[in-house]
């Protein structure tokens, strides 16, 4: 079940507007919830692997990527290993106001086992797996329009959309912009 259906705020320090597409901080300017680059990333609350629901509001204050994908992919289980790299090489770096790296991977899978069964052949390590099992009638996929698998956002530690479509080398490329330099 997604809570972005009327594409409401998430985060502390918000207060939904009264438009429905806006949301506006206590401290800054209304910021739009959408998802082009610039936008507020629209909440996402789905079922993990274990049934227990998670939100990509709780990665709040790290980079995120959020990665539309599927089991059935052959597209997305030849981008997986790419994922992979940028997981183990991201999630312990230091960077200039993230407090991290983490993935939020959304399965556009009906079948739960084959969904399962891809999370450990592709060895997809991070925790953030959801589903709602739906295929393409995935409800985060429709909110934030995918048409086409594999498709990512990367978000920063605001939750706002940084980039977004990242495959090969462009993912560590736009990661490493959020990088801290060592001097």
């Amino acid at each position: 079940m997604l809570f972005g259906a009327s594409l409401a705020a998430f985060g502390f320090g918000f207060m939904q507007s009264n438009e429905p597409s806006v949301a506006k901080s206590v401290y800054e300017a209304p910021v739009k919830i959408g998802t082009a680059i610039g936008d507020q990333a629209p909440e996402i609350s789905m079922n993990g692997i274990d049934g227990k629901k998670i939100d990509l509001s709780s990665l709040r204050g790290k980079l995120v990527l959020i990665d539309f994908w599927a089991s059935w992919c052959g597209p997305c289980r030849r981008e997986n290993p790419n994922v992979v790299r940028a997981y183990q090489k991201y999630q312990k770096s230091k960077f200039k106001t993230a407090e991290g790296f983490d993935v939020f991977s959304v399965s556009l899978d009906s079948n739960a086992e084959s969904w399962k069964k891809a999370i450990q052949q592709d060895r997809l390590s991070w925790s953030n797996h959801v589903s709602d099992l739906k295929g393409w009638k995935n409800e985060a996929a429709a909110i934030y329009g995918v048409s086409s698998i594999p498709m990512s956002f990367l978000v920063d530690e605001n939750g706002i959309i940084v980039a977004k479509n990242l495959r090969g080398m462009e993912l560590h490329v736009q990661i490493d912009q959020h990088v801290a330099k060592l001097r």
